[in-house]
């Protein structure tokens, strides 16, 4: 199994709208292509929130074939919706592991 994980600080001010955004259209989005069969949200525990909240969204592919479909026919314009959303009031980074 792939895990893609993607972790994300969230500005104060946008963090509710955000996480309703994520919860509401993004994920949604994310299990419509068919390449992943759940995911799990959390948050980051004993992190300085004084900028925000630091949200950890993993997402569970199959086979690493999966993952690499997703990142070349959709994480872009996945990604893209969250700019035209939010614009800088957040910052993301990704990581992919397999799991043993």
């Amino acid at each position: 199994m792939i895990i893609y994980n993607v972790t994300t600080k969230v500005a104060t001010d946008t963090s509710l709208r955000w996480l309703q955004w994520l919860r509401e259209e993004h994920i949604p989005a994310m299990l419509a292509t068919g390449l992943f069969r759940d995911y799990r949200i959390s948050r980051l525990l004993e992190q300085d929130d004084e900028e925000g909240p630091t949200y950890v969204v993993q997402y569970f592919a199959d086979s690493l074939d999966d993952y690499q479909s997703f990142a070349d026919q959709h994480q872009q314009a996945l990604r893209q919706r969250g700019y035209e959303l939010f614009g800088d009031r957040f910052i993301a980074f990704t990581t992919v592991m397999e799991v043993l």
